[in-house]
């Protein structure tokens, strides 16, 4: 069996439309790690506060589980074990502060610790309640914590652990979720140099395997079983026409989203600022070259202050006489709009360089009102202390020539963006 398991992971990573190079490969998949860490953060405050309410609707674990269920099609309907189900009173953790303050704690302790051990005894420790509603979904949660030590869970991912490993693992179920982390870790060793630390690798393979992308390798050694299986992998089924519009689509928007980051460098150089580009997107091709040619090669240390989220930032502009923040700019073609504030939120709050600096939230016209939507969740009610603006794509499209040759600092920013 290992050798077809190694020959179905070959084909996997192959295939340009596997999750493997849709999702785990994708270069926002990082970015989003540390703003939905936060996030959980801030479910733990509201939790402890006394400030989560009793409704999933407007909570800050909406916000968070929508930031998850954004994370392409691995995560899809990742909001659902969380939705509050009135009929049957689950997930109970709205209307019980008991049981609320018991999911805060699992949060909080997975939050705190960096061993499996104490990740798993704080699951046991959730799981010994018996929380009517509240299963292994969870783990989609602590996984952006823990990515070496929890991995993701959905119908699909177990389906196909189940194909490929012959086990009986059952949704819903904090135990059965354990034996199929073990399980897929003794898979993961096997494949390490194939796959990798991060558990989400191992999951996506499930989950195309479970989704029916792939036919799980044959658990015998008959070797005309085996055989067909190798020829039936050969001709993996193609993909539908809406993965193939959809794959489209996200190659147009990660070009897009290059494209206006290049325009912020080069405004910025003729501006007369050093010029920051987010550290996974640095040797994007732009142009006849790549996208940080010209730019800052490390951000300077004194303005980070040790948070990496800012250095995720897409562009920041700094002052060449002091290396100081002026402006910093977050695109957000199409991801969630989430995370691009919470790098925000880092940079302004966790750091001294937020006070002369102006921030910018760059996205299409079309979605003016999400981008107001979204700076009034109650999860960032200190935005309004931050004075984030909103950059339309047609604005600075039809002005970024002019303010090149005649502007001079961020004011003529200012006046083709909006403050929301």
């Amino acid at each position: 069996m290992h050798n077809t398991v190694a020959l179905l992971i070959d084909h996997w990573k192959a295939n340009p439309h596997s999750t493997y190079n849709t999702w785990f490969r994708w270069e926002e998949r990082l970015k989003n790690f540390r703003s939905i860490r936060r996030g959980i953060c801030q479910v733990v405050r509201d939790i402890e506060a006394g400030t989560f309410g009793n409704t999933y609707r407007g909570s800050s674990l909406q916000t968070v589980v929508e930031a998850v269920a954004e994370q392409r099609q691995i995560f899809k309907g990742a909001d659902h074990a969380f939705l509050w189900k009135p009929k049957l009173r689950i997930p109970d953790i709205y209307e019980s502060a008991e049981n609320q303050h018991a999911f805060a704690r699992l949060l909080n302790a997975c939050d705190c610790c960096d061993t499996a051990e104490a990740v798993i005894e704080a699951i046991r420790k959730i799981d010994a309640l018996a929380i009517k509603g509240l299963g292994p979904a969870v783990a989609n949660l602590l996984y952006f914590i823990h990515p070496t030590l929890v991995c993701p869970f959905n119908t699909a991912i177990v389906k196909g652990f189940n194909a490929v490993t012959g086990g009986k693992v059952k949704l819903g179920r904090w135990d059965h979720y354990l034996s199929m982390r073990e399980g897929l870790i003794r898979l993961n060793e096997q494949h390490r140099q194939k796959l990798s630390n991060d558990l989400g690798a191992v999951a996506g393979l499930m989950f195309d395997v479970g989704s029916g992308r792939y036919e799980a390798p044959p658990r015998m050694d008959d070797p005309v079983v085996v055989a067909r299986w190798e020829a039936d992998l050969q001709r993996v089924r193609e993909e539908s026409a809406a993965a193939q519009k959809q794959w489209a689509l996200a190659q147009e928007s990660d070009a897009t989203h290059t494209q206006i980051q290049g325009w912020l460098r080069d405004l910025g150089k003729s501006l007369g600022f050093d010029v920051w580009i987010a550290s996974n997107d640095r040797s994007r091709e732009y142009g006849n070259s790549f996208l940080a040619d010209g730019c800052l090669e490390q951000f300077p240390v004194d303005a980070a202050r040790g948070l990496e989220s800012v250095r995720l930032i897409d562009v920041v502009w700094l002052a060449r006489d002091s290396a100081q923040v002026a402006a910093a700019f977050e695109v957000e073609h199409s991801t969630s709009i989430y995370s691009g504030i919470v790098r925000m939120l880092d940079l302004a709050l966790g750091t001294k360089v937020g006070a002369g600096s102006t921030l910018f939230l760059v996205a299409p016209d079309n979605r003016r009102d999400e981008v107001a939507q979204q700076l009034r969740r109650p999860a960032f009610s200190r935005v309004s202390e931050l004075d984030i603006r909103y950059l339309p794509y047609s604005q600075l499209k039809d002005h970024r020539d002019a303010i090149s040759r005649f502007g001079s600092g961020i004011k003529p920013l200012m006046e083709i963006s909006q403050l929301i």
